[in-house]
């Protein structure tokens, strides 16, 4: 796929305001590491999160969402009325309908003639909200149109903790572990067409997609029966083969962005990855031949904010001039699914 006439022209994020500690977590789990013998600082080691951040209980998601869309708009100068869509694009959502886009619209004051919709698909929801905005852009329906996220990871922490310290065994451990790297945050990416009078982006120039459904069982967020006519939260993740199987995918996807770019592996200047741990970053770097010092990472004081990390890592990039003008900019998204999907950005 490629664009000619779609800019990223602003990001804007709301970062959470509890810190919580990999230390805190493992506090809560002294009963679980004394069953299984564990010494304290596993969690660090073995993901290298230091600390993530997490939303006071019942903090609604659209409100993040909205306040960062709201930096969006205000940082590029326009209105929510120049907007011909908005799309919410969280894992969490508040609702099962409406759609949590519409509570996000009502309070930044989107409406008339947008379309306003979530869609989903695990780590990759805002960049596939990317595409549908930019598709619209670059067919001429649209100017502008506000991507939006909001995550929340206590709420799913707290289930699997409860229930790993009930269970205190390794599968439970093993199957739980990709939950506590969990953090929380909310993004937003507005994108135009350019014709804004005095407000510059930075040219979204295609992008690539790859998937193998056939691992669509290896990371499971939703909701079980308990037993007793109830049905409860439950994450599991199969992490070792989420990583093998991922880091192939993505070997494959980064060969195929690059021949769609038109690209040579040497001329990408940087790259902002989803946002895991040190074990997934390692191996996808080395995969893909990518040198460290051309990656930029949130993950050890944020830890995985789902579809919230990669952007808000961008925008982090950006402010802190780790991205340059003119740069080329790979954006290496995947999610559970299996999907992938490599965005090409002129900054």
């Amino acid at each position: 796929m490629k664009y000619s006439k779609v800019q990223i022209t602003s990001l804007g994020y709301e970062l959470a305001p509890v810190v919580v500690t990999s230390s805190e977590l493992e506090s809560s789990l002294e009963p679980l590491y004394k069953a299984l013998r564990f010494a304290p600082g596993q969690l660090q080691a073995l993901t290298g999160i230091r600390e993530r951040r997490w939303w006071e209980p019942g903090y609604p998601l659209s409100r993040g969402a909205a306040a960062a869309g709201k930096k969006a708009l205000e940082s590029a100068g326009l209105q929510p009325s120049d907007l011909g869509a908005l799309v919410y694009t969280g894992v969490c959502r508040e609702q099962f309908e409406p759609a949590t886009a519409c509570r996000v619209a009502a309070t930044l004051g989107v409406g008339g003639d947008a379309a306003i919709f979530d869609i989903s698909n695990a780590c990759l929801g805002v960049l596939n909200g990317i595409l549908e905005v930019a598709n619209r852009i670059e067919l001429g329906q649209i100017r502008a149109g506000l991507v939006v996220s909001c995550e929340s990871a206590r709420e799913i922490n707290d289930i699997m903790i409860e229930r790993m310290l009930a269970e205190k065994n390794m599968e439970r451990f093993a199957s739980s572990i990709a939950t506590l790297t969990g953090g929380s945050g909310a993004v937003a990416v507005l994108l135009t067409d350019g014709s804004f009078a005095g407000v510059q982006g930075h040219r979204l120039l295609g992008g690539k997609t790859q998937a193998a459904p056939e691992h669509h069982g290896l990371c499971l967020w939703g909701v079980a029966p308990d037993g007793s006519g109830r049905y409860v939260q439950n994450m599991s993740t199969d992490a070792v083969n989420v990583m093998n199987y991922g880091v192939e995918l993505g070997r494959r996807t980064w060969a195929a962005f690059l021949a769609e770019m038109g690209w040579q592996a040497s001329a990408v200047d940087r790259v902002v990855c989803h946002q895991v741990g040190s074990a997934h970053q390692s191996a996808i770097l080395k995969t893909l031949g990518i040198p460290v010092d051309k990656d930029f990472t949130t993950f050890e004081y944020l830890g995985n904010m789902g579809t919230v990390s990669l952007p808000l890592t961008l925008a982090i990039a950006a402010e802190r001039e780790e991205i340059l003008p003119g740069e080329r900019v790979g954006l290496l998204g995947i999610g559970s699914g299996l999907n992938c999907l490599m965005l090409g950005v002129e900054w």
